[in-house]
């Protein structure tokens, strides 16, 4: 079986990766990506506060050695779901079975003045200049907003406003700042009701402004105001986006996509074309746009395909399950368990911030670098 996984993000990583532990050279698996490395989307965030070099999270696709896998670093030009063709910069690529996990691009220039007049922290580069940024900040107004939804991993803008306020605190600058969160979301983290009334006292004992579902819309550059979507306008010095998410203009243009995401099957990840299969950010499967549901579809997908050269028949199915490590200051972590069933209002439970929790943490991070890239590895290195 020729099975070609189109992106290595945690969701192709884990395909390749599972189907290698269990199938060995049985299976001829190819992974695609046109980046050199993968990066977890939490050391985005270690970078930003200091607690990792570029460096030492980047972890290069050289490395992957996994039995019937062969990374191929080479854009994907198009995706032919009937015929399970992909064209790449690298030469065209016939499959058995296509997983298309490429997840989903973002757009800070869709978002008027954000290039110009602020820093977006979710891709890698813009963490990193964002990192840049923070260390010169010598004071003022921090807004953190969320300039469109959906929105990968929707815990990762309240953490760095709480990340942002431990930051000011060190360098002796809360007298002179003060932090504020814009959010599309009525609460932090709506799964879990604990988490989110954890969170929202957090910003109270901090004094970070928390503006409720709204939206930043656009940037003024000349005047520092972010304005939000009912025309708020919200006063800033420094500016930490989130930018537009968008699904990848190869699926689109393959037909894949329906309301801007590909459908798939709630329980099995498998498209409306037969053998082709999404997993990840890419997806409107109904969870939230992180790596944990990624890897879990990513599961969902790998043991069907087990099964299918074993001959056998598979009996797992999706659950929507995961489990979110929250950084809340004072290098302490918050555990939030959320399951998102497709049909059912999502729920989710709190285990209280500690230091056991970072290191648990700690531990996710290692043991996917291990099985991943074949090494070891320690997230935070300060």
């Amino acid at each position: 079986m020729r099975v070609v996984v189109v992106g290595a993000g945690f969701g192709g990583l884990e395909v390749a990766t599972r189907l290698a532990e269990q199938l060995g050279t049985d299976v001829d698996v190819v992974l695609v990506d046109r980046g050199e490395g993968f990066v977890f989307g939490f050391s985005k965030l270690d970078v930003m506060f200091g607690k990792a070099t570029e460096e030492h999270v980047f972890h290069p696709y050289a490395d992957i050695d996994l039995p019937g896998v062969r990374f191929l670093r080479a854009d994907v030009g198009a995706i032919d779901p009937v015929a399970k063709r992909v064209a790449t910069t690298d030469g065209l690529l016939e499959a058995d079975v296509l997983v298309v996990a490429l997840g989903a691009d973002l757009h800070p220039e869709l978002t008027p003045g954000l290039v110009e007049g602020g820093q977006e922290f979710y891709t890698v580069e813009g963490a990193f200049r964002a990192r840049d940024a923070l260390e010169q900040f010598s004071g003022g107004r921090v807004v953190v907003g969320v300039t469109s939804t959906p929105f990968k991993c929707p815990p990762a803008p309240s953490e760095t406003a709480l990340l942002v306020h431990d930051l000011l605190r060190e360098r002796g600058l809360l007298d002179s700042s003060e932090v504020a969160l814009v959010m599309p979301l009525g609460v932090p983290i709506p799964p879990s009701p604990d988490a989110s009334k954890a969170v929202l006292a957090a910003f109270e004992e901090r004094g970070i402004h928390w503006h409720a579902e709204r939206l930043v819309r656009r940037l003024d550059p000349e005047r520092r105001v972010a304005v939000t979507q009912d025309g708020q306008e919200i006063p800033y010095d420094l500016f930490l986006g989130v930018p537009v998410h968008r699904a990848p203009r190869v699926v689109v243009d393959a037909g894949l996509a329906e309301d801007g995401w590909i459908p798939v099957d709630p329980l099995t990840l498998e498209t409306r074309f037969p053998d082709v299969y999404a997993v990840g950010d890419v997806t409107s499967v109904g969870t939230p746009k992180a790596g944990v549901f990624a890897e879990g579809q990513a599961g969902v997908v790998a043991a069907q395909l087990v099964a299918r050269q074993r001959g056998t028949t598979a009996t797992t199915s999706y659950d929507g399950r995961g489990i979110c490590y929250m950084e809340v200051g004072g290098d302490l972590v918050a555990k939030v368990d959320v399951t998102f069933v497709s049909g059912s209002r999502p729920v989710g439970t709190m285990v209280a911030p500690s230091s056991a929790n970072a290191e648990e943490k700690q531990r996710f991070g290692e043991e996917r670098v291990r099985r991943w890239f074949g090494r070891s590895w320690r997230p935070v290195v300060r």
